[in-house]
């Protein structure tokens, strides 16, 4: 596909296909949607290469030089120094987004962490499975919402 140089384009067609571009991504519902979506937009190195710059902004963000990253990455000065440019100067994409992607990751590391301490016997996690009930009358002092396990049949039908 030949390049189309983004100045030499008709200003209002340039707007208008990026206001498309921006409207169908915002669009996009769930994580499979948004996957599947960049997954027929994009070859796989250019998916990397966007993954990429996140991983820079990402670094940067965290004071670590230009050396380790491209050391990490196996990236170029120039594309350290443009996500660099970017997070001092640009419309705050990375500065808003980065902080939602870092309680992301925290939050699936805790379902995993969760999940596995659900599978150890004798663990609080694995009791609470094994025995619901037990824990019905904790749940609602605690004000937490009883699981679905120590639910009635009645209640679950209800719903």
């Amino acid at each position: 596909m030949s390049r189309k140089m983004p100045d030499r384009l008709n200003p209002r067609v340039r707007k208008e296909l990026l206001d498309e571009f921006w409207t169908m991504i915002a669009l996009l519902e769930t994580r499979a949607e948004v996957k599947n979506f960049f997954k027929d937009l994009l070859s796989e190195t250019e998916a990397i290469m966007l993954a990429r710059r996140i991983a820079i902004a990402k670094m940067l963000l965290q004071d670590i030089g230009y050396d380790q990253i491209q050391k990490k990455l196996g990236t170029s000065a120039a594309t350290i120094a443009s996500v660099h440019r970017w997070l001092q100067g640009g419309f705050g994409g990375y500065a808003g987004s980065l902080p939602k992607l870092e309680k992301e990751i925290a939050r699936r590391e805790r379902v995993l962490e969760e999940r596995y301490e659900a599978t150890v016997p004798l663990s609080r996690a694995w009791m609470r499975k094994q025995y619901p009930l037990h824990y019905l009358l904790t749940d609602i002092i605690n004000g937490a919402e009883p699981s679905a396990e120590s639910q009635s049949p009645r209640k679950l039908r209800k719903k």
